[in-house]
């Protein structure tokens, strides 16, 4: 008999994060990694944030247990900026607050899923998605994108892999980990689709303010109004705030979906730390001027990256506009003699990079899409043109 359950045991390991914390244990070893695996905002918390968690600890009634679905004053507040955000109304009655994004992932597939459900996951997807549906006895079918079409899924490419088993559409726009962003129409037609199907459409904002250029940010909820119903949005102050350790987020849905997943919570993590929902009350009250910083700066990163990458042989990178990723293709390079080696994969393609190049990239198998490489631009303009420059110069040896 095994001593771990099945269900558990088929849990992959985070790769980002085990990119990110190998390329941090180089690092403390003395070695120079530069490591673009990590996806978080290289920016400390504002300060007004942190000022408004350090006052909650001295009140007394967050010493103990509060409401398990979240603060009421937090909820509230959560609603009103959904509604200053993106147009979308719900009353606070409607929203759960959980221990970060992840945890919001994992309780909306538990709460719809039943084992054999079906759920359209666009590829590339973030590397949670896939867990998170298959604790919940769902069935991911996967919807490939490339970058042709800028990693962007048409309607026709998700009728085609409509059953009827299928539940529900994974909607993300941005994009971790490609950075693709749908426009305004592209999101309206997905979203009519979805509703003349009858599909739940679970869509994940936690980039909304992470956009560039031309694109502009459209929340699917607002776009179809007959969603309301069926619609589930994810969301959380993480990279809007530069809050990653805060480990605050949201699910905004149905009140009947709401109270199930907060049913759930109550059973398993209880209420968030009330520490970190003042954090967070701070940051959704305020104004968006420390992401207009960030973005600032993000911007002028994304470019530099993109054009450097694409001034390297074989390496393909379109233009992402939004989140704060690169997704280049680095097919070409597969199989090329680098250094005495040939990769046969990205992920050997990964591993020659770190181990001769000193840095570290994600490679696209943790996505779903074998022949890429992720790279976060959440790091400073100098480590990011040195670390690209080190890629260069090792596939610049390529034969």
């Amino acid at each position: 008999m095994s001593r771990i359950s099945a269900r558990v045991a088929a849990i992959s390991e985070s790769a980002t994060l085990a990119v990110d914390a190998r390329a941090k244990a180089m690092k403390a070893a003395g070695r120079p990694v530069i490591g673009f695996g990590a996806g978080e905002p290289d920016f400390p918390t504002p300060g007004y944030i942190v000022e408004a968690a350090v006052a909650a600890c001295a009140e007394d009634r967050f010493h103990k247990y509060t409401p398990p679905g979240g603060l009421p004053e937090l909820k509230q507040a959560i609603a009103a900026k959904t509604l200053r955000d993106s147009g979308f109304e719900v009353d606070a009655g409607r929203v759960l607050i959980t221990n970060g994004g992840k945890h919001a992932v994992y309780a909306v597939f538990a709460t719809l899923l039943d084992p054999g459900d079906e759920v359209l996951v666009v590829a590339p997807y973030w590397t949670t998605y896939p867990e998170a549906i298959k604790l919940a006895g769902g069935v991911q079918v996967d919807v490939v994108t490339d970058e042709d079409s800028g990693y962007l899924a048409s309607v026709e490419q998700l009728e085609a892999a409509r059953t009827d088993r299928t539940k529900a559409l994974l909607f993300v726009s941005p994009s971790n980990p490609t950075g693709a962003v749908y426009s305004p129409e592209q999101v309206e037609a997905i979203g009519r689709w979805a509703v003349e199907h009858d599909l739940w459409v679970v869509t994940d904002e936690i980039y909304e303010h992470l956009v560039y250029g031309s694109a502009t940010f459209t929340s699917i909820a607002t776009a179809v109004p007959e969603l309301a119903d069926k619609v589930v949005v994810l969301n959380g102050v993480a990279k809007t705030y530069a809050m990653t350790g805060w480990r605050v987020g949201w699910l905004i849905g149905p009140s009947d979906v709401v109270k199930a997943a907060t049913n759930l919570q109550s059973h398993s993590t209880s209420n968030v730390s009330n520490v970190a929902q003042a954090a967070a009350l701070a940051a959704v009250s305020g104004d968006l001027s420390a992401v207009a910083e960030m973005r600032t700066a993000f911007d002028r990163r994304r470019r530099t990256m993109v054009r450097m990458l694409n001034e390297i042989p074989g390496v393909v990178c379109p233009e992402p506009f939004g989140a704060f990723y690169v997704y280049p293709s680095v097919k070409e390079l597969i199989g090329k003699e680098i250094r005495g080696r040939r990769a046969a994969s990205s992920v050997e393609l990964a591993e020659l990079v770190l181990e001769e190049a000193e840095v570290a990239v994600v490679p696209g198998e943790a996505f779903g899409t074998p022949g890429y490489f992720r790279l976060s631009y959440a790091l400073g303009d100098d480590d990011l043109a040195e670390g690209v420059t080190r890629l260069g110069k090792l596939f610049g040896e390529a034969r």
